[in-house]
């Protein structure tokens, strides 16, 4: 019996590290990590684009103690997202939005899959998709995500349930 635990704990540690982020340094990257600014308030401010993200995923709680994401998140369909950024008040700011496709694009690293973000400024990302507020053109019943395993992005139904990371023009 004991062999038996044993043997699940090192399967589950097997599967653990088998998930866990990885970057390779001799592709060139996309993601230039000193244009982030990481601000004390749970969010990332990018002085390239000029745009402010959150740290942490819609429905998280930044906890500057210990530097991490407090909470589930859980995924939404697309118009549950645009409603959740207009009531969202993270480090006291009322204007977070849903980003483009082309904001969003702006913080993958290409470098890295599973996720494709540079996980020690974006905390607690999914290696899932996350919307954006890019329509699809031929299709208005579907929207631009991002998957964050693997950089690419793809047209997704907006009744599908997918994660979300806010943003807002910094001023």
């Amino acid at each position: 019996m004991k062999l038996i635990k044993v043997s699940m704990l090192l399967a589950l540690g097997l599967c653990q590290s088998l998930a866990a982020q990885q970057c390779y340094e001799e592709v060139a990257t996309s993601d230039d990590t000193d244009r982030f600014v990481i601000n004390i308030d749970g969010t990332v401010s990018d002085t390239k684009t000029g745009l402010m993200w959150q740290r942490c995923n819609y429905g998280q709680v930044y906890n500057s103690e210990t530097t991490s994401c407090d909470g589930d998140t859980q995924p939404l369909n697309w118009q549950a997202s645009l409603k959740g950024a207009l009531n969202d008040t993270t480090a006291n700011y009322n204007d977070w939005q849903v980003p483009s496709i082309k904001e969003l694009a702006s913080i993958v690293d290409h470098r890295c899959t599973d996720p494709s973000i540079n996980a020690g400024i974006f905390l607690a990302t999914q290696s899932q998709n996350y919307w954006s507020n890019t329509s699809g053109i031929s299709n208005i019943n579907s929207a631009w995500v991002y998957q964050f395993s693997s950089g690419l992005n793809s047209l997704h139904a907006k009744t599908s349930n997918v994660y979300l990371r806010l943003v807002r023009y910094e001023k």
